[in-house]
């Protein structure tokens, strides 16, 4: 039975055309998607209150756990599926698809349970107050026990997307966000569920996106398809996946650790109503990151499937375009938080003390983001071509190496101020170190293949 969808242009096809045809339905996905968690932020704040809204921020590091673990799988799984295709090898990619729904599984079940568990403790060392603790305990029991759900949804999605069906992917993302949207006011306004309304809006919406995925996994006419056999470990490529995979979760886990210093500060320094600040400044600017992280999705396959099938020239010809155009995003993100911060602020809330504290952080927190483009794509750049332990490096120098640092002494020094400004302090150092280690990799790959560059 011959396969539909084998996605052999992605060695043929002009760059342009492909970064196209690629990353814009990933960047719409990527951008409904951060519009959700903006919804939900904004609903919050208008329908519940100020507070609420520091609740939801006290529940990022949360978040960015769990998100970690998924791509853990997912993004692990979603290079190796294009590096499978690109090699030819699809009986490999056909076990990549079972490995991602076994595995996400299992990791979602233990993660639901221990933070079940523990949920208290944690939120309260993640920056909660007997002010907060509230929202946040009520947020998280829902999407906890929506936890599989939520890492099967991201993860298929994922394997959508490498296979060659990155419109389908896309669809999947703005239905989720759509159906969100909808449900947002019916549960918090209509029924006055109040936070669980939106926790419940989110876990719904991404099961019945779920039901779609596997509904267009089991087309047996698919390269890639639900099928007997594939549902056992694969230790060999779930070592694979998670070594690809790595740069992504210790990315996440050091967010992580990131929001919690930063919550934290926040609460020591400028009270509750800091944290909700963060909480806006971190939507608004997670807008345009992800949109970046389309482009980075788009780039994946292409960068993944040519460095598979050796085609070295047609790998850096992606890299610059991704890099041109996630600077152009960064840049505008750059311009609105400088010069509209106010507009932002009053997005999330009415509340003039919080408009103030977000306003303030916002025009600290952009100031290097020209740069932070050309950062975040190199580190995906090196991850989608299996250079995990380079794409770690870099995660590392801008969550860990430098901005653990600078969150632990700034504060000490400039109060508030110290914790805003680490975070450009971080990006700058980042920027720096990731030009210096792609312009090393170009020098490699001109010297090992002249006639190719």
């Amino acid at each position: 039975m011959p396969y539909q969808n084998i996605p052999t242009e992605l060695g043929t096809e002009k760059i342009s055309k492909l970064l196209r045809q690629y990353a814009i339905p990933a960047i719409i996905a990527m951008t409904a998607s951060s519009l959700y968690n903006m919804v939900d932020s904004i609903f919050i704040g208008h329908g519940v209150g100020a507070l609420a809204i520091s609740g939801l921020a006290v529940t990022f590091p949360f978040m960015n756990i769990s998100v970690a673990f998924g791509t853990l799988v997912g993004v692990g799984a979603s290079t190796l599926v294009s590096i499978k295709l690109g090699q030819e090898d699809y009986a490999s990619a056909q076990k990549v698809l079972g490995n991602v729904i076994i595995l996400n599984i299992i990791i979602g079940i233990v993660f639901m349970i221990l933070s079940l568990i523990f949920l208290d403790p944690i939120l309260y060392f993640f920056g909660a107050g007997e002010q907060t603790i509230m929202y946040a305990r009520t947020y998280m029991i829902i999407i906890l026990l929506g936890n599989v759900v939520t890492h099967l949804y991201f993860g298929l999605n994922n394997v959508l997307r490498s296979s060659g069906h990155p419109r389908k992917a896309m669809m999947l993302t703005i239905f989720t966000v759509l159906l969100n949207i909808l449900l947002d006011p019916l549960f918090i306004f209509v029924f006055n569920w109040g936070i669980q309304g939106a926790a419940i809006a989110t876990v719904f919406s991404q099961l019945i996106a779920l039901v779609w995925q596997m509904n267009i996994f089991s087309d047996k006419k698919a390269l890639l398809h639900l099928r007997k056999g594939i549902f056992k470990i694969d230790f060999r490529l779930a070592r694979a996946m998670f070594a690809i995979g790595l740069s992504p979760f210790l990315m996440n886990i050091a967010s992580c650790f990131i929001v919690i210093l930063i919550n934290k500060g926040m609460k020591t320094y400028g009270g509750d109503l800091a944290i909700g600040a963060y909480g806006i400044v971190n939507r608004f600017t997670f807008m345009f990151l992800m949109i970046v992280f389309g482009f980075n999705q788009g780039m994946q396959p292409i960068t993944g499937y040519n460095y598979g099938a050796k085609n070295i020239s047609r790998v850096l010809e992606a890299l610059r375009m991704t890099v041109f155009f996630a600077t152009i995003v960064t840049t505008t993100s750059f311009l609105t938080g400088e010069f509209f911060p106010e507009a932002v602020a009053r997005l999330f809330t009415s509340d003039e003390t919080l408009i103030g504290l977000s306003v303030y952080g916002l025009r600290i927190t952009v100031i290097c983001y020209p740069l932070i483009g050309t950062q975040i794509v190199i580190s995906s750049f090196f991850q989608s071509i299996g250079m995990a332990g380079k794409a770690i490096i870099l995660s590392l120098t801008r969550q860990v190496i430098v901005l653990i640092p600078c969150l632990i002494l700034l504060p000490k020094v400039y109060g508030v101020t110290g914790v805003w400004a680490s975070m450009p302090a971080s990006d700058l150092i980042a920027s720096v170190v990731s030009t210096s280690m792609i312009f090393y990799q170009l020098k490699k790959f001109r010297a090992d293949r002249p006639a190719m560059i």
